[in-house]
């Protein structure tokens, strides 16, 4: 394995967090800016980056190659889905709905192309675009759903079904599953404005720690959500892998890219939505942090279990 690239993402992540940071204190950017960035990033750059992620070559030999590793990430959805539950039912409401969304979706969303490719080459990057297909529909469905309150169910399912997000999976699967290629000028067009998404998710995040500060970032509950998101859910997998004698490098990344961080989507949604914004992206920063640490104990590990 190679951790070099890996220790390169985490640390670019908080270079883009502290321009952001650094914007806001020095006022360039408003309070009405960041609110103004923010429904840019989910209403135009999120979806762009979406469709591009469905871009990947669609045929018999991939779909049995890649059949262990989907089935995995879709047992993974449902295990964490089943744990944002019952896990954090004593905790307040705007900070539950920040936690079960962060249960449910890490970010390997953006991290996870790149350390699967630097880690296991171009078989890895093949096996994370499958094991990234049933997060991509989770995270902008059940993980909306989160956030979005109304009077009634037709109301919520209403609302997470016209999100912007979830019209590009809907686009992204049918392009994916059809091989239907857009004409090249919109293409590159979705590809340009998707390619955005890194850059300004985390410089949003600096631009609301800005405002929050660090103070009382390490607590009991954000200590407890990184237990579960960095240990306890990559250690399930692993130890599921090993039940069922899954194949080293599929059961390797999908190790991996369980224990990424808390998305950092979860922030933006927060802020979107009117959640604890100051309280997710304390949860994002504070569990970066700790990956830092982990992911590369957890490739020592499974080089030794593998």
């Amino acid at each position: 394995m190679n951790l070099e690239g890996l220790f390169e993402l985490q640390l670019m992540m908080f270079i883009l967090m502290g321009v952001g940071f650094f914007l806001r204190k020095k006022n360039i950017l408003t309070a009405e800016g960041k609110r103004m960035l923010t429904d840019l990033v989910i209403d135009v750059i999120l979806p762009c980056n979406i469709i591009n992620a469905f871009s990947i070559e669609f045929n018999h030999d991939l779909l049995m190659a890649g059949l262990q590793v989907l089935v995995i990430s879709l047992v993974l959805q449902m295990f964490c889905t089943l744990i944002s539950a019952f896990c954090y039912r004593k905790v307040p409401k705007r900070q539950r709905m920040i936690l079960q969304y962060g249960t449910v979706c890490s970010n390997a969303g953006f991290l996870g192309n790149p350390i699967a490719e630097g880690l296991y080459g171009s078989l890895g990057l093949l096996y994370a675009s499958i094991y990234l297909i049933p997060q991509r529909i989770v995270m902008w469905s059940a993980g909306v759903s989160y956030f979005t309150e109304s009077p009634s169910r037709k109301e919520v399912f209403k609302k997470v079904v016209t999100h912007p997000c979830i019209i590009a999976v809907f686009i992204g699967m049918f392009l994916m599953l059809t091989q239907i290629r857009l004409p090249g000028v919109v293409s590159r067009s979705v590809k340009s404005l998707g390619s955005c998404n890194t850059a300004m998710t985390m410089m949003l995040i600096g631009l609301i720690l800005a405002d929050a500060g660090f103070k009382n970032m390490i607590n009991r509950i954000t200590v407890i959500f990184s237990v579960i998101r960095l240990l306890a859910i990559p250690l399930a997998v692993m130890l599921g892998c090993m039940l069922f004698h899954v194949d080293a490098t599929a059961a390797g990344l999908s190790v991996v890219l369980a224990a990424m961080p808390a998305g950092s989507t979860t922030a933006l949604l927060a802020a979107k939505y009117h959640g604890d914004e100051v309280f997710a992206s304390q949860c994002v920063v504070l569990t970066t942090i700790l990956s830092m640490a982990l992911l590369p104990v957890w490739c020592v590990v499974l080089e030794q279990v593998f």
